[in-house]
Formats: structure tokens, C-alpha cells, sequence
């Protein structure tokens, strides 16, 4: 049994070693280039710079629609994609960004409408999904909502006094 085992490491240490090439003499230099250039433009990305991040409406009556324009540059190194804008709820909607990449150096921008409801102080956030180094960008819309003077006042409950 041994003789077997000393047998077939003898035999596979020949075929290993006979089958040895120079590794250096298949490289093509083509490919060495295009791998670099490759990696070289891996590591740049779209860069999302806006005017401004946040906007105040200020004070609003309820229920007022008011509308916003967020304007972006890229300022990376690669075209940007928006692939979605979204908000935290359905009273804040996010509307006319270009789908097309938006070249270095290009200005893009985005409108968001906003439907006055809740009250007193409001804050909606709306991501921006694209290819940035982050994967999103965020920017948002705040608001002091006032009460609607015609809505209908709920009387206070009375309190009622427990006997015990």
C-alpha cells in the first residue's frame, strides 16, 4: 500500500512539474491596460451637489398646495442616473426629474409638491435614488402648517368627576 501512495506522488510531482510554463509569456499587455482602465473608472462616481438641501415654506394655511424646485450639478466624475424619487408620505410628491444621465459638469432639477396637511411644525424628507457613491441623496421640505380657520372646533370633553 505504501509502494501505491509513493508511487502516485512520484508520478503527480512529474506531471506538475513537466507542465510548468513561464506564467509571464500568457499575459497579453491588452488586457493588463483595459483591467487598469477598468479599475480606474470603477472607483468614480456621480457626485449630487444641490443649491439647497432644505427648503422652508414658512407658514401655510391648511390644506394650501405649495411646490418647491430642488437644482443639482454633477459634480463627479461620472454621468448620473436617477432611477427614483420618493417621500415619506403621500402628501409630498416628487415630479419632473430628467431619467436621461446627467453628464459632469450638467445641471438637473426636481419639483416637490406639498399639500399642507398636518399641523403646526412639519418636516417631509425625499430620497433620491441614483448611482452616487451612497446609492441615495436626501433633501427636505418643511413647513408651519396653521389651522384651518374653517374647520369645525371639537368641544372639549367635559371632565366628570368620579365618586368613589
Amino acid at each position: 500500500m505504501k509502494k501505491v501512495v509513493l508511487g502516485l506522488a512520484a508520478l503527480c510531482m512529474v506531471a506538475f512539474t513537466s507542465c510548468k510554463e513561464d506564467a509571464s509569456k500568457k499575459i497579453d499587455e491588452n488586457n493588463v491596460a483595459e483591467a487598469a482602465e477598468r479599475d480606474a473608472n470603477a472607483s468614480k462616481f456621480p457626485v449630487m451637489t444641490f443649491e439647497k438641501t432644505e427648503h422652508d415654506f414658512g407658514e401655510i394655511e391648511s390644506k394650501t398646495q405649495v411646490e418647491t424646485v430642488f437644482k443639482y450639478t454633477n459634480t463627479g466624475e461620472a454621468p448620473l442616473v436617477i432611477t427614483d424619487i420618493k417621500s415619506t408620505c403621500g402628501c409630498t410628491v416628487p415630479k419632473d426629474w430628467d431619467k436621461a444621465p446627467l453628464q459632469p459638469g450638467d445641471t438637473g432639477e426636481f419639483t416637490v409638491k406639498f399639500n399642507g396637511s398636518g399641523k403646526n411644525k412639519v418636516t417631509k424628507t425625499v430620497t433620491v435614488t441614483a448611482n452616487t457613491k451612497t446609492g441615495n441623496e436626501q433633501v427636505k421640505i418643511t413647513a408651519f402648517v396653521k389651522a384651518d380657520p374653517n374647520a369645525a372646533v371639537q368641544p372639549a370633553k367635559a371632565m366628570v368627576p368620579q365618586v368613589k
